[in-house]
């Protein structure tokens, strides 16, 4: 599938004369890469089909399907956790600043001004997003090899023919790491885990946390996912209220990416401007 995209996309740029200009306001990451000039970008060869179909799957694994999942599962479990809710929406409400919109002769309605700088205030989003994907991490499992010959931590002697798996999802739910209340969903001060008891973002190692991979594999987009979840939660949390359909089944599906099997399904209700 995605050798189609290429050649299709290949010919559409051919078709119309594009030139090698990288900052072409409208393209997308797929034509950015194909126009840009490999003499200046020494590390990317736009012509090579292997890169431009591991990019493709790259960007849809690791930042399409990894954020859905997240926000998926966290939705569902603010739907358990009506006070998480009501915490998230005061927080945002104290560290957003309120805009008037409206205009053409429509009523004004309040806004948000969702910038990166506000976004960083929101502490307690940011560990309820935390403590969610500690219970159900977008990837559930990490596969590796060493390159040579190794010890672990552990003492076990490792060597390239082996293959180490990680089982994320099980870490995040041990009581000899998280407490005796490890398989809860708390992101509150009362764990002091994700923020402190002055209202700090309490940072947990990433060989405990190992949402974002850890050491030299640690995800490049972190910052960049957890902005995108906290701008999605922010918007739609300020303007609707959702409820999930009753009696359908929550599980997850197995898989490299933890998705629920059968989906969420939820009803949106518009919330009223205050």
């Amino acid at each position: 599938m995605c050798a189609k995209f290429i050649l299709d996309k290949r010919e559409e740029i051919r078709s119309q004369d594009f030139t090698h200009n990288f900052n072409d306001e409208g393209d997308d990451l797929l034509t950015s890469h194909m126009k840009l000039d490999a003499t200046k970008y020494e590390l990317l060869n736009p012509n090579d089909e292997k890169f431009l179909r591991d990019t493709m799957l790259a960007f849809i694994l690791a930042g399409r399907d990894t954020t859905a999942s997240a926000l998926t599962w966290f939705f569902w479990l603010l739907s358990e956790n009506p006070q998480v809710v009501a915490n998230i929406r005061q927080e945002i409400n104290i560290n957003l600043p309120r805009v008037t919109t409206g205009g053409d002769g429509g009523p004004e309605r309040p806004s948000y001004d969702v910038s990166i700088e506000f976004l960083n205030k929101l502490v307690y989003l940011h560990g309820s997003l935390y403590e969610a994907m500690r219970l159900y991490p977008p990837v559930p499992f990490e596969r590796l090899s060493p390159v040579k010959q190794d010890k672990l931590p552990s003492g076990h002697e490792v060597d390239p023919s082996m293959k180490i798996l990680i089982f994320v999802y099980a870490l995040g739910r041990m009581k000899a790491i998280w407490g005796d209340d490890a398989l809860k969903f708390k992101p509150d001060t009362t764990r002091n885990l994700w923020v402190s008891m002055t209202g700090g973002l309490v940072e947990v190692p990433s060989s405990k946390f190992f949402s974002f991979n850890a050491g030299p594999r640690a995800c490049l987009g972190k910052k960049l996912a957890m902005t995108q979840m906290k701008t999605v939660v922010v918007e739609i949390l300020q303007n609707y209220d959702i409820q999930v359909v009753e009696d359908q089944k929550i599980e997850p599906a197995p898989g490299p990416i933890l998705r629920m099997k059968h989906g969420l399904r939820v009803t949106l209700s518009k919330r009223c401007s205050s």
